[in-house]
């Protein structure tokens, strides 16, 4: 298979323009730390877009920066960093889960959507995309969006191409805001909680006048042993439920203490500070239990997205109908689970669980055979399919980019 490595967005016209001529679909990658995520591709060359590395402009003052989308999301997270901002929905590093080394880049970043365990308090990947700059399946440059945070000229295009796994465009540059890193955090920690009993706490967390940017329970199972960032909060046998707080010092602290008192009926806190509790929760974004080098790295991981209400109902069933295990975040609405393995990776048990729940679920770990045979995506319902089909042929009518990552089609 051919790769080909563009230097700019004219070589990226040129390139899908000959791949449209011989009708021949190309795979879309910067770093391909996500390569494995998804069905596998039918596809008869790699576009490489990682020598579009630039950071077209940086303005800390303003809140926003412009980058093009082959450049590394650690370097960019660093720049940012020099001038204590972030990005706030705290996108996910799939490394660790996947076992492939790396943090991908920013176009990796925003066309798979991944967000961390602030969605509940930022919004996810989509909310801070300002504008973008791509290349359609037509082989034409088109912009969407703008650099401002306030901008509603045409239509607000990012909103597709965020989580959109390079189906609809190339994306060559994009605008994103940024926001201030927080002068301190707190996490209060509950042990030994139940699923449901943890998702009555964090519901009540979540619905105090406290504004919690943080919640996610690990039940006892997820411990085989704790190791790395969750080592000095769980042990075996042991589940723990977080809540982070985050701001100006002096007012996460009266917030811990009040938060404290309301949680005193779910049993007794303790305090992770600062340094402790950022290193905390980067392990529970990138779900370090389930990383590929520890117990569970031979098991499939799905990603479960459900009302929050639902989720330790939901979480508690898998986990004993398959003797899997799962870990909550966003207060129960995200479900990481890990599921023996089987050859259809449990796909029609769980998507029973989960429509019934009102939720979707992703295939996000599992063997390249699993991904050719199961719907990695949940499968939409009939209506949805046709508006969604007839999206992706407005953009895109060949099926020149990523074919068949997100629907599987046939190799013929």
């Amino acid at each position: 298979m051919d790769t080909l490595k563009v230097r700019d967005t004219k070589d990226v016209e040129e390139v899908v323009r000959a791949a449209i001529a011989g009708e021949q679909p190309l795979e879309i990658i910067g770093h391909g730390t996500k390569r494995g995520i998804g069905h596998p591709m039918v596809t008869n060359a790699v576009l490489d877009v990682s020598a579009l590395n630039a950071v077209t402009s940086y303005e800390p003052n303003e809140l926003i920066i412009t980058v093009q989308t082959g450049a590394p999301l650690g370097d960019v997270q660093s720049l940012i960093d020099s001038k204590n901002q972030q990005f706030a929905f705290e996108p996910m590093d799939t490394s660790a889960l996947t076992g492939v080394p790396g943090n991908g880049t920013i176009g990796g970043m925003i066309g798979s959507g991944l967000a961390g365990p602030r969605r509940i308090k930022a919004g996810g990947a989509r909310d801070h995309l300002l504008g973008a700059h791509a290349v359609s399946g037509f082989g034409d440059s088109f912009k969407t969006g703008g650099k401002v945070v306030k901008n509603v000229t045409g239509y607000d295009l990012c909103k597709l191409l965020t989580g959109s796994w390079g189906t609809l465009a190339v994306m060559t540059e994009v605008t994103l805001k940024v926001m201030p890193k927080p002068e301190s955090e707190r996490t209060l920690r509950l042990a030994d909680l139940d699923d449901l009993t943890a998702n009555r706490a964090m519901t009540t967390a979540l619905g105090s006048p406290f504004d919690v940017s943080g919640a996610a329970h690990l039940p006892n199972s997820a411990f085989r042993p704790a190791t790395g960032a969750l080592a000095h909060v769980a042990s075996p046998g042991r589940a723990v439920t977080l809540l982070r707080l985050e701001g100006i010092a002096a007012s996460v602290v009266d917030r811990a203490t009040s938060l404290g008192k309301t949680l005193a009926p779910f049993g007794s806190v303790e305090m992770l500070e600062d340094a402790a509790s950022a290193t905390l929760w980067n392990a529970i974004r990138d779900v370090e239990p389930f990383a590929a080098n520890r117990a569970l790295g031979a098991w499939p991981v799905w990603r479960i997205v459900c009302p929050p209400a639902s989720g330790g109902a939901l979480g508690q069933a898998l986990a004993r109908e398959t003797g899997g295990d799962v870990i909550y975040d966003w207060g129960g609405g995200l479900i990481w689970a890990a599921l023996p393995p089987k050859p259809d990776a449990q796909a029609a048990m769980v998507r029973q669980r989960v429509e019934a729940a009102g939720g979707h679920a992703s295939l996000i770990r599992a063997s390249e055979q699993i991904r050719q045979n199961v719907d990695v995506f949940h499968p939409q319902p009939e209506g949805i399919a046709a508006l969604s089909e007839r999206v992706r042929h407005s953009f895109d009518p060949k099926i020149i980019l990523n074919r068949g990552r997100m629907v599987r089609v046939s190799a013929t």
